[in-house]
């Protein structure tokens, strides 16, 4: 609870839990509730964090964890971006060709642990579990790799979860996708995929998102909610009459919060950047 919000987070959790408990319907219908992860779920893209993780570990340079870092803060302050998506998507796949699907599945396991497991935004998981408790199934749909979400659903305790397939031989990664990243339409069309094989009325379910590209998967399903909204897709959801859920405490704090820690990422990465720079510099100097 923050000073002067005068409402406490619970009592807005639980107004929001009776959403689902309301529009439950008929036990011949099965209802499906589809969960973005990024911002939604969790605060800030959960990939950087696993790539954290991972330089932590020595799969990569300190430069490509710059480069992430600087995607990870311009995410929290303008939201997604389908070309940045595109540029970190292959040099990920890059970087983990070769890779042991094992490994790093292994080190996911200690990243949600050590980090992702406290960046879970109580009002989303709060919402999460009333859905589970009304009887629906609850899937993640997210762009990050699918053993990260599938890692996600299992320590959340959804149905499973739906994401980008990186494939793999030998229980190797190649550096190839299987299809393409999971993202904006094709979100919606993986739902419907499932729905189809779930026996799930469209209609009688519920979606979540925090960004414009996630307007497809929202507009699939009966009762969609846009959860931590960026601006268009907050413009967008009053424009057709979709519900907001914020959970990020009060909007002015929570957007100076998101400022302050994009800020910080690009004072950190910018600092990484110099002090090598300036290490180049004099070890020229030195040999000259």
């Amino acid at each position: 609870m923050h000073a002067g919000d005068g409402t406490d987070e619970r009592s807005v959790v639980a107004a929001t839990v009776e959403t689902p408990r309301a529009a439950l319907v008929p036990d011949d219908t099965r209802v499906g509730a589809f969960f973005d992860v990024d911002n939604t779920i969790i605060r800030g893209a959960s990939s950087f964090h696993l790539a954290v993780g991972l330089y932590g570990r020595g799969f990569f340079r300190k430069r490509d964890l710059v480069r992430f870092a600087v995607q990870q803060a311009r995410y929290l302050t303008f939201g997604e971006n389908r070309r940045q998506i595109d540029e970190l998507r292959s040099r990920a796949l890059e970087i983990m060709r070769g890779r042991s699907v094992a490994e790093v599945t292994a080190i996911a396991e200690d990243v949600y642990d050590e980090v992702l497991s406290l960046r879970i935004y109580p009002g989303t998981r709060a919402l999460l579990d009333a859905h589970l408790a009304a009887g629906h199934a609850v899937w993640l749909v997210t762009a990050t790799p699918v053993e990260i979400g599938e890692l996600i659903a299992r320590r959340l305790g959804t149905s499973g979860a739906l994401g980008t397939v990186a494939e793999h031989e030998n229980g190797f990664y190649t550096g190839r996708l299987v299809g393409d990243l999971l993202h904006g339409e094709a979100k919606a069309n993986a739902v419907r995929a499932l729905a189809e094989r779930e026996g799930y009325d469209l209609s009688a379910c519920h979606a979540y998102g925090d960004s414009t590209n996630d307007v497809p998967i929202l507009s699939a399903v009966g009762h969609p909610c846009a959860i931590n909204p960026d601006r268009r897709l907050r413009r967008h959801a009053a424009e057709v009459g979709w519900p907001v859920r914020e959970f990020r405490s009060r909007r002015r704090q929570a957007r100076r919060g998101v400022n302050a820690a994009s800020l910080a990422g690009l004072a950190w990465a910018v600092a990484v950047v110099v002090r090598a720079v300036s290490r180049s510099v004099r070890r020229r100097l030195g040999a000259g």
